[in-house]
């Protein structure tokens, strides 16, 4: 043998051995990228990693039997094809390599009624022992698949720590468009976040007088609700009261409350007064006409807000004529609850009230089984309501949102690892008795940021909501590690980005209705229109006021002077047949002209606003 060949031979060997000693490493490497458990909002709360991943590809089939089933396979076949994923067949079993398996199986009792496990390798599986937790599953392949068409291989047993996971939205006085509501449930689903409690005006037609903007038509809120049961979110509906009634009772007042100067409180309605409890009961059985939610909300909140029972002795004369001598005044409010409670009850129908009217001063208890919604520090602590048996939900003024004020520090809450226990003015040692939590979107100044605004703010808190509802409240070291999560999975499939000018920027003629007029339109920072002619920009102002804003029907715009920082001057550019509905942002009415050639404001379903042709200059 000749030294070239020894040195090859003793070359190979060398090769050999290192061959043998990178092996394990790269295996090694790879059994530690797939022990990482996979990005997820909210977290997973276990991963056990195996060999390979799983593979979505163009033979890819949904494979779904009974009907539960195929409702789930149905709504995620719908949502991987808005994600990009391409159409995926529906198909009975049996399944076969690169199928994602729908299962349903009452028997897994150990996942309750929104659990669910999921296995990843040749196929997906996704199991539940309900409809809903099977869908929930679901919600987690389309995060995995978020990053593209490969899963680790592995199994994940996933279940809510808390029943109640929410958002609440006040769409009471500022109209919010229907787009953006279901924008939301989308990632309230997405997320795992299954209530929606919106306070809102349903158009009535037993009570036309009560018909003032902003309400939603019957047929709006009935879209919303089935978006809401396709993607299992409750939408429960709120008519706050007794306090806050305003927009129901501002033409009645034979139901308002008078106090003892002979003032009528426009937002108080008069609980002594059978007239006004059939009025609220009348308005819970019209809004049963498009809600099917199992609840019913009645506020109950700030019902002496800037005054006293004092004020009002008819409050105390109907406590004691009922109640006994040693009644309060606070007993005719309690009583009025009750009586709410007791008709809700009869309809099908659990009641939720907020905690603020719960002072102690009453003698009448709440009616048993009211689910008590914790939003302020008062005499009453989250423990006493629990202990007294009331379902109780943390509704902390520290997750509100406020438009143009307070909003929560999602960031501190994070690294505080907050949980549903720590209420505003008392963390409590048990999760016993904890329905769980929801953040809340309230419109007190009206005009202070648009709805793409809000939704900005908005995403962080609805991911950390459901993080600390669903699982360990601090999966990440870091907030910025939390709110890369978010970044990683992005928004729900079929999320509509609203924040979007259907117009290039510049110099267009506007014409409708025998009208024109040149305006300069520029996008502005938040995604709508600035219409700056030569007289200013247009905006509505004028008439009367709600929470800062004109919501009154027929005002007339105006041209004011520029300025980026007035919501009252941005629009929307509605595409629709022959051209564009203009419509304020915070106002949500659209733009009409009058024979004599005025621009107004009405609400869409009153006049039928103007469609306007854009000539590019």
């Amino acid at each position: 043998m000749g030294e070239p060949r020894r040195r090859l031979l003793r070359l190979l060997g060398v090769t050999a051995a290192l061959t043998l000693l990178v092996a394990p490493v790269r295996a090694v490497a790879q059994e530690q990228r797939d022990a990482v458990v996979p990005v997820t909002v909210p977290a997973l709360a276990n991963w056990t990693a195996e060999q390979g991943s799983y593979v979505y590809g163009k033979s890819t089939r949904l494979v779904a039997d009974s009907p539960a089933e195929r409702r789930v396979a149905d709504t995620l076949a719908g949502d991987l094809r808005a994600a990009g994923h391409g159409i995926v067949p529906v198909v009975g079993g049996p399944a076969r390599n690169g199928d994602i398996v729908i299962d349903v199986q009452a028997s897994r009792g150990s996942l309750g009624a929104e659990g669910y496990r999921l296995d990843s390798g040749r196929r997906l599986s996704v199991t539940g022992a309900t409809e809903t937790g099977a869908f929930y599953g679901t919600r987690t392949v389309l995060q995995l698949l978020a990053r593209g068409d490969r899963v680790p291989a592995g199994r994940t047993v996933d279940v809510p720590r808390y029943k109640e996971r929410g958002v609440g939205v006040c769409a009471c006085y500022i109209h919010i468009t229907l787009p953006w509501l279901e924008n939301l449930v989308r990632e309230m689903a997405y997320d795992k976040l299954n209530q929606l409690l919106v306070e809102l005006k349903v158009k009535s037609d037993t009570h036309p007088e009560a018909n003032t903007w902003g309400y939603y038509t019957k047929d709006e809120i009935r879209r919303l609700v089935a978006l809401g049961a396709r993607y299992h979110v409750e939408i429960i509906p709120e008519i706050n009261s007794p306090g806050h009634m305003d927009p129901w009772i501002e033409n009645r007042p034979d139901l308002q409350l008078t106090d003892s100067d002979g003032n009528k409180q426009t937002a108080r309605l008069d609980v002594t007064r059978q007239a006004a409890f059939d009025y609220y009961t009348s308005l819970m059985d019209e809004y049963a006409q498009v809600f099917t939610a199992k609840s019913w909300h009645m506020g109950a909140d700030e019902y002496m807000l800037g005054s006293d029972y004092s004020k009002y002795p008819q409050m105390l004369q109907y406590a004691r004529e009922k109640y006994g001598s040693n009644a309060t005044p606070q007993d005719a409010y309690v009583d009025f609850i009750n009586r709410v409670q007791a008709y809700a009850a009869g309809k099908g129908k659990r009641l939720r009230i907020w905690n603020d009217g719960l002072t102690g001063a009453n003698t009448v208890p709440v009616a048993a089984g009211t689910t008590v919604e914790h939003w302020l520090d008062v005499a009453v602590k989250p423990s006493r309501l629990i202990a007294q048996g009331y379902p109780l939900m943390n509704a902390a003024y520290s997750l509100y949102l406020i438009r143009g004020g307070f909003h929560s520090d999602t960031g501190s809450l994070y690294d505080q690892s907050w949980d549903p226990r720590s209420f505003d003015g008392e963390k409590v040692a048990s999760s016993k008795g904890i329905t769980g939590a929801k953040i809340s979107l309230w419109p007190d100044n009206g005009r202070g940021e648009t709805e793409n605004e809000v939704a900005v703010g908005l995403w962080p808190a609805l991911r950390h909501i459901a993080q600390a509802t669903w699982g360990d409240p601090h999966p990440d070291a870091t907030y910025a590690e939390f709110t890369a999560r978010g970044t990683t999975v992005g928004h729900a499939p079929g999320w509509r980005d609203l924040a979007q000018l259907p117009v290039a920027q510049g110099a267009y003629t506007f014409q409708a209705g025998g009208v024109s007029f040149d305006a300069e339109v520029s996008r502005t920072a938040d995604g709508y229109a600035a219409l700056k002619t030569s007289e200013g920009c247009l905006e509505v102002t004028g008439g009367r006021l709600t929470l800062n804003v004109p919501l009154q029907p027929g005002v007339e715009l105006d041209r004011a002077a520029c300025d980026t920082s007035n919501t009252l001057q941005r629009w929307q550019l509605e595409p629709v047949a022959g051209g564009y509905r203009l419509v304020n942002a915070i106002t949500q009415m659209a733009v009409d002209v009058t024979d004599d050639g005025r621009l107004v404001q009405y609400p869409p379903d009153q006049h039928t606003p103007a469609v306007w042709q854009l000539t590019a200059h």
